[in-house]
């Protein structure tokens, strides 16, 4: 089950066939596993990558930090479903630093619709104390994979 949910997560379109070759299973055993998987809730969804330099140079990305007051018996889970609704947010997550509670990732079409979002969005939220917002300048790495589509030159690595 790992092994297929590391392949998958290094290119989600691997043909069953390829897949099932590299596991040495066959392609309809693959398949099989992949369904199973989806059906128990293991594997979510599947996204695609994009270099924003190439689609969308006038897209803004942001990851801002919240400090929040969990509430009384659903602690941080309710604040955090609420923010998830929200067409802008990419991802939301609960952290441990002490420094901030709940970290969330969000895509804009510009610096002004990143600020709305926070000002009138989530700031208004009942229960949230505060934020936080850095404004990332460039990805080099998404999910394991090399934006610039340069792979590093590995002899420095030890």
């Amino acid at each position: 089950m790992k092994d297929i949910v590391k392949i998958l997560q290094q290119n989600a379109r691997i043909s069953n066939a390829a897949l099932g070759e590299m596991l040495g299973i066959s392609a309809e055993a693959a398949a099989a596993e992949i369904d199973k998987l989806e059906k128990s809730g293991v594997i979510k969804g599947y996204s695609v990558i994009v270099d924003d330099d190439l689609y969308d140079k006038s897209a803004v990305y942001a990851t801002i930090e919240l400090k929040v007051t969990p509430q009384r018996d659903c602690g941080f889970d309710d604040i955090a479903k609420t923010i998830m609704m929200y067409d802008e947010v990419e991802s939301v997550s609960l952290m441990s630093s002490g420094a901030y509670d709940l970290a969330v990732e969000v895509k804009g079409n510009n610096l002004k619709d990143v600020a709305f979002f926070v000002s009138e969005r989530l700031a208004t939220i009942d229960g949230i104390l505060s934020t936080s917002t850095h404004f990332i300048l460039k990805k080099y790495k998404e999910k394991g994979i090399f934006i610039d589509g340069e792979e590093p030159d590995e002899r420095g690595l030890g």
